[in-house]
C-alpha cells in the first residue's frame, strides 16, 4: 500500500510493450465509484470477493502486468492464484520510508481510516510478513521509480532467457 505499485507497474508495462491492469482501478470502473466508497456501501468482504474474482480472471491472461492491491495478497487463495499463474514481485519499502508517505495515501485507503500511528505500524509489519511469499523482492528505499522498473524488466528478461533460450 503506497509503495508505488501502479506507477511502477505502468512503467514496466510500457517498457515491455504489455498491457497494465490495476486491480483496484478495474473494480472502481465496474462500480463507477472509488474503492473507499465501495467499502462503505458494500463492505470489505464484498470488495475482497470481487477482488479475488477479478484477479483470478486476469491472472489467467498472458502478457499482462497486474498491480494487486496490498490487501488482496492477504488472502491465501489470492496468494496461491498469483504465485501459480504470475511472477510476483514484492516492492519492499521500510517502515521509516513508508510512514513518510502516510499523509499522501491515508484518505484513499479505507484500511487506514481512524487508526493511530501505532495501529498503522502494526498493520504495516503484519503485512510485511505475509508479503514474504513472492518470486522476487525489490528493496525500493534508495531507488527511484525508473530504477525499480528497470530492475523488474531486467529480471523478467533474464527469466525468459533461462526458460526460453535462443536456438
Amino acid at each position: 500500500m503506497g509503495v508505488g505499485k501502479t506507477t511502477i507497474g505502468e512503467l514496466v508495462a510500457k517498457k515491455l510493450y504489455r498491457d497494465f491492469v490495476d486491480i483496484d482501478q478495474e473494480i472502481e470502473k465496474m462500480f463507477q465509484m472509488p474503492t473507499s466508497q465501495i467499502f462503505k456501501e458494500f463492505g470489505e468482504e464484498f470488495f475482497r470477493n470481487k477482488e479475488k474474482e477479478v484477479i483470478s480472471q486476469l491472472s489467467q491472461q498472458r502478457l499482462k502486468i497486474i498491480s494487486v492491491g496490498g490487501g488482496a495478497f492477504l488472502q491465501e487463495e489470492i496468494q496461491k492464484i498469483c504465485l501459480s499463474n504470475c511472477i510476483v514481485f514484492f516492492l519492499d519499502l521500510s517502515w521509516d520510508s513508508w510512514k513518510e508517505r502516510i499523509s499522501l495515501i491515508i484518505d484513499s485507503r479505507p484500511v487506514l481510516q481512524g487508526r493511530s500511528l501505532e495501529d498503522i505500524e502494526e498493520l504495516f509489519y503484519t503485512r510485511q510478513a505475509i508479503y514474504s511469499n513472492h518470486h522476487s523482492k525489490v528493496e525500493t528505499d534508495n531507488l527511484d521509480i525508473e530504477e525499480v522498473a528497470n530492475y523488474i524488466v531486467d529480471s523478467l528478461k533474464m527469466a525468459w532467457d533461462i526458460y526460453e533460450p535462443s536456438k
